[in-house]
């Protein structure tokens, strides 16, 4: 606050000055009503000593150090500027003088410099000061200029405009310095307040975990934080101005100005090989116009690490719950089958008993067949043979074997909505083999009368294709483990049938869910595969 007392005194005396550069020195230069003056000889004396004046008021400045003396020194100075300003219209001319206009510079000075208050008291000395100079010469106790003439009501309504034009400028030139000083001050405030957002800002971004940076429309680096030192190794020093390729060498063939995504990749820090994830995104300024682009990426490598460990060690848990659901699997036909192996090897059954157990025998023989051989196609898939292909047709053919007299001993109904060629490319050999089981499953699924629904939907570059059933449905908890291995809810069944099917769906890089409310609302399969 005194600083900025400071700079308003300084401008005033600065101000003063020039004012009686122009227009008291022009006055004199050149001479305009001089000849009329009452006293010509003192003018060059006047302006000598405001010179003066303003000289020894900057001297005296350097010495003022309270804001108290200031003020005092602000009020001297105009109170000596109203009383020069007097003396000035008395010299050149006084009622009938050009520079009456000079009080109205005091009174602004006084409300800009001070306060309102002061501009009132100034303008009441102006008031008090014009009207007894113009009072004095009228009565003749100042002489006037050679010729002039006094009329009793000009006189009058000279002081009383006057005096009104003072106090109209002092309120004036108070509301309009208010204003500027209430401006002045929510400009300061909210300059303080960007001042520490910004602070909080940079803080904010220098203590984030992750690494920051920010670049120029030239794609140049502007900014690094000290995350993005600590996993990059480098300084802001080493990065400043260059693109981020040149610190991340595997978005070398990616066009980050159009790529707006995750990416992931390896740099290599300290000797050491870090696995990096970087997102980019617009950087645009408050108008919404672009300014660069900002880059956030973290230190993934002990992630990785920790997932790499996790993938081993669910591999390994899921290899031992395969095992012993094989093992579960193998043990109940191998029983029946050692049993009727070991009846049959004492010879104490009728012929046709025997000829059952041999029935038996190489039923479960065959059982075991389809488990060994289910199993290998789960563990190690065939080789896709992609082709295009109708895909309406492929669900038309396994529809006419779903409607054989086997399958349809339920009555069960079977709808299609699947109009004309759908061609996509895939191995329709094993995808039909997909269709048949879900088909098959939900024939199995509903009761008599029941019904099942096949049709085909188009979403966006991807083709769905929906079995729905009103069967038996699927419980909650029957549904997270329905892809899983071995896991049926048949009599009979290796439980394969739907994990083989996932298996073939997700090569084709598509997905299978399956939704059902519950036991007895029925339940409806999706597949969505690529259209290319």
């Amino acid at each position: 606050m005194f600083e900025d007392a400071i700079r308003k005194l300084r401008v005033l005396i600065l101000t003063r000055a020039l004012v009686v550069t122009l227009l008291v020195g022009s006055f004199y230069v050149f001479q305009i009503g001089y000849g009329s003056l009452i006293f010509p000889s003192g003018f060059p004396y006047f302006i000598v000593a405001l010179y003066i004046l303003t000289i020894a008021y900057l001297i005296a400045l350097r010495w003022i150090k309270t804001l108290s003396l200031l003020t005092i020194f602000a009020y001297v100075q105009i109170v000596i500027d109203v009383i020069s300003e007097v003396i000035l219209i008395y010299l050149t001319g006084g009622v009938q003088s050009w520079f009456s206009f000079t009080f109205l510079l005091s009174i602004i000075s006084a409300s800009i410099v001070l306060n309102s208050r002061a501009s009132y008291y100034i303008a009441g000395l102006s008031s008090i000061l014009y009207g007894l100079l113009v009072e004095l010469q009228f009565y003749h106790v100042l002489p006037s200029f050679p010729g002039s003439t006094f009329v009793i009501k000009d006189h009058l309504f000279n002081i009383f405009a006057h005096i009104t034009a003072f106090y109209l400028v002092a309120f004036l030139s108070w509301y309009l310095s208010e204003k500027l000083h209430v401006t002045t001050r929510a400009l300061q405030q909210k300059d303080a307040d960007l001042s520490d957002l910004k602070a909080l800002s940079k803080d904010i971004i220098e203590n984030m975990p992750s690494g920051v940076f920010t670049t120029d429309l030239d794609w140049r680096i502007i900014t690094f934080n000290r995350s993005a030192e600590k996993i990059t190794g480098k300084a802001l020093t080493d990065v400043m101005g260059k693109t981020p390729q040149e610190i991340f060498p595997f978005l070398k063939h990616i066009n980050i100005k159009e790529q707006w995504k995750r990416i992931e990749g390896e740099i290599y820090s300290k000797d050491k090989t870090k696995y990096i994830g970087i997102r980019f995104e617009p950087l645009r300024n408050s108008a919404g116009e672009p300014t660069g682009m900002i880059g956030v990426f973290q230190d993934l490598t002990e992630l990785k690490a920790m997932e790499a460990e996790v993938q081993k060690k669910e591999k390994w848990a899921f290899i031992g719950e395969l095992s012993a659901l094989i093992a579960h699997e193998l043990r109940n036909p191998l029983a029946s089958l050692k049993a009727s192996i070991e009846m049959l090897r004492e010879k104490k059954v009728s012929e046709q008993h025997a000829e059952h157990l041999m029935e038996i025998a190489l039923s479960e023989m065959d059982r075991l067949n389809d488990i060994v051989t289910d199993f290998l196609l789960y563990a190690k898939p065939q080789k896709l043979n992609k082709n295009p292909f109708d895909l309406h047709q492929s669900l038309r053919d396994v529809i006419t074997l779903l409607r054989s007299p086997e399958k349809t001993i339920r009555n069960a109904k079977i709808s299609e909505d699947l109009k004309g060629e759908l061609l996509i490319t895939g191995d329709p050999k094993q995808l039909q083999q997909v269709f048949w089981n879900l088909g098959n499953n939900a024939i199995d699924a509903v009761s008599e009368g029941g019904e099942v629904f096949i049709s085909t939907e188009k979403k966006n570059n991807s083709i769905e294709i929906i079995f729905r059933d009103t069967g038996t449905g699927i419980s909650k908890g029957e549904l997270d483990k329905i892809f899983y291995p071995f896991f049926t809810t048949k009599e009979k069944g290796t439980g394969l049938g739907l994990s083989i099917a996932q298996r073939i769906i997700e090569e084709h890089g598509g997905n299978i869910t399956v939704e059902s409310r519950g036991s007895g609302t029925g339940a409806t399969f999706k597949v969505a595969l690529p259209i290319n």
